[in-house]
């Protein structure tokens, strides 16, 4: 019987490799920010989401070490034992004051406070609506979860109200992405917002790469839009430079999740350190208006100078999807740019659909216009 595992393994392995999918992690020396060191080599970053160039920040590492020396290394607990501290209950209020939210309550990972969510919220009988292009985290916990889970098409409205008009009435749950990761575009926040509430469904948002780019000081997509949702989840590993996510509510729904939402009820609680670094840089983000004008700035210039490129997406985020289409030619462009010390990365099936094997370029706030010139050119004589 143990060789069942062995050969499963081995077959799914050599799967993948045929079909030219299989992935490896890349030993980042030096720090993974705007510019990294793989193998010795220096090369101009354009596939993280240090969007506003904070993770490298000798500001935000200061507020770590600060942490560090007042509150030691970790948590110890989980928030219901003893790893909840004055660091955790100041950045939730701050939190959900800037955010407009009664409350808010911190997960690891933004991964784990989707599944939270999902898993603790639903039951039998209800009915879960996604975007069909949603994170893999919402996928599984719908999937998993048992509601009833349907797809509507990528941010198509006409679908979505179909869906919702045909839910023979059941507790019914719309659960989007501010912006989409693997594409750069955002979700039309309003227009959902409108439907949902005209059927008395409940409106989930996840603004893992909105937050703290979009918005009136950064509070990102729904801001934008000017929509509050029922539940809005905002990550810390993208435009706060740090880990960790939040799931923002009312006041009843707070204390539910703290109760029921076993990613948060038995997994040890953040550092109370990198809490308190969160919120320095919560405070860098409503402050620093120059990361945004920045990225401002680089999105034109980018877009500018690929102008008519076949393939080149563009967005109003700092996500620029090249769409190559087939593997293989993704591959071989992103090993060229690689060459020319540009470390762009192509994304490839499952994670996106087949035929659009794509680079992801990402930009950041610590990108010269000489990085974006260098980019630009790199792809339009290589492409």
């Amino acid at each position: 019987m143990k060789q069942a595992f062995n050969q499963r393994i081995s077959s799914a392995l050599t799967q993948r490799k045929q079909a030219g999918l299989n992935r490896s992690r890349t030993l980042i020396e030096q720090g993974n920010q705007s510019r990294l060191v793989v193998d010795g080599q220096s090369y101009i970053n354009f596939s993280g989401n240090d969007y506003l160039g904070l993770a490298g920040s000798k500001e935000l590492t200061q507020a770590w070490q600060q942490g560090l020396s007042l509150y030691g290394c970790g948590s110890g607990a989980s928030p219901l034992v003893t790893g909840y501290s004055k660091p955790h209950a100041d950045l939730e209020s701050q939190l959900a004051e800037w955010l407009g939210f009664d409350c808010a309550l911190l997960f690891n990972s933004g991964f784990s406070a989707n599944q939270a969510v999902l898993f603790s919220l639903l039951e039998k009988g209800d009915t879960l609506l996604q975007d069909k292009l949603n994170h893999a985290s919402l996928m599984e916990a719908g999937i998993l979860s048992t509601a009833t889970m349907k797809r509507f098409k990528h941010n198509d409205i006409s679908h979505l109200t179909k869906l919702l008009t045909t839910s023979d009435n059941s507790p019914s749950l719309v659960v989007t992405e501010g912006v989409f990761s693997m594409d750069g575009d955002l979700s039309p926040l309003s227009d959902i917002a409108k439907v949902t509430k005209v059927n008395n469904a409940w409106l989930m948002v996840d603004d893992a790469h909105g937050c703290g780019v979009l918005g009136n000081n950064g509070r990102g997509c729904c801001d934008f839009y000017q929509v509050t949702p029922d539940i809005l989840v905002v990550t810390f590993g993208k435009g706060f430079g740090l880990s960790g996510a939040a799931v923002l509510c009312n006041q009843e729904c707070g204390d539910y999740l703290a109760q029921f939402a076993r990613h948060h009820v038995y997994s040890t609680a953040m550092p109370p350190a990198q809490a308190h670094a969160l919120s320095h840089a919560l405070l860098m983000i409503q402050q620093q208006e120059w990361r945004r004008d920045k990225l401002k700035e680089l999105n034109q210039q980018f877009e500018s100078e690929l102008t008519g490129f076949s393939g080149s997406v563009k967005t109003d985020t700092p996500i620029k999807p090249i769409i190559i289409g087939e593997t293989g030619a993704a591959m071989t462009l992103s090993a060229a740019l690689k060459n020319q010390g540009l470390w762009t990365t192509a994304i490839r099936p499952p994670t996106v659909p087949t035929g659009t094997a794509r680079l992801r370029i990402t930009l950041s706030a610590n990108h010269s216009q000489q990085d974006i010139k260098q980019l630009t050119q790199a792809i339009t004589e290589l492409g």
